[in-house]
């Protein structure tokens, strides 16, 4: 019996969050789990990030919690130091591979890339041996249950489809929605042009002819 839980949908700032732990688990493990100062500084990163944000504690905190009801994120205090630190148990909950976790992190921090973009931006969190391998990862979480990511239709003259994971809702990015709907008034567009060019071209014709007669 599968007992996976279902995927929630999480909101900007709990994917913000989320992400963030991940990635540091990996890039900076020396560092992690993290303090909240570090979390905050994280998230609001300028670099590796889509959309830039500027997250408070206030706002960090609440949105920890709310990761912290869903199971996805726990505290750690002990040690050498008293301070509170958190971390994301992300593949605690879900059946994923720590090349899987690297992928889902890159689609919250930086929003939909193609196989291409994720090999390339993954950087110290995980090395991929190709980009066969990477779109072998993407297919597995497509089709995991419940899926993590889904591959988005190609934009105009893009060889590469990009993929999008799935913590945030299935709704596609508003960008790739304007898009599609600049591509659908385009592919409507084409036949009125067509019929327009065919008039003219009749009409000069005529009066090309007309011209002949009066010559």
């Amino acid at each position: 019996m599968d007992t996976t839980p279902s995927l929630p949908v999480l909101s900007a700032e709990e994917q913000r969050v989320l992400g963030a732990l991940m990635e540091k688990a990996k890039a900076t493990p020396e560092y992690y789990p993290l303090t909240l100062n570090a979390l905050v500084a994280a998230c609001n990163q300028k670099t590796s990030r889509k959309p830039v944000v500027q997250y408070d504690d206030s706002t960090v905190i609440t949105t920890l919690d709310a990761l912290r009801k869903k199971g996805l994120v726990s505290t750690v205090v002990g040690g050498s130091s008293r301070v509170t630190k958190y971390k994301h148990n992300f593949a605690v909950v879900y059946p994923v591979i720590p090349a899987e976790v690297t992928i889902i992190c890159l689609l919250l921090l930086r929003g939909p890339q193609t196989p291409g973009e994720l090999n390339t931006n993954s950087g110290r969190m995980y090395e991929f041996e190709s980009l066969e391998e990477v779109q072998s990862f993407l297919d597995n979480l497509a089709n995991a249950n419940p899926p993590l990511v889904r591959q988005l239709p190609k934009r105009p003259g893009q060889k590469e489809a990009r993929y999008m994971q799935l913590l945030g809702g299935m709704a596609v990015p508003a960008e790739d929605d304007l898009i599609a709907e600049g591509a659908e008034s385009s592919a409507g567009l084409a036949p009125r042009l067509a019929k327009v060019e065919a008039e003219l071209a009749a009409l000069r014709a005529e009066f090309d002819k007309l011209m002949q007669e009066l010559s």
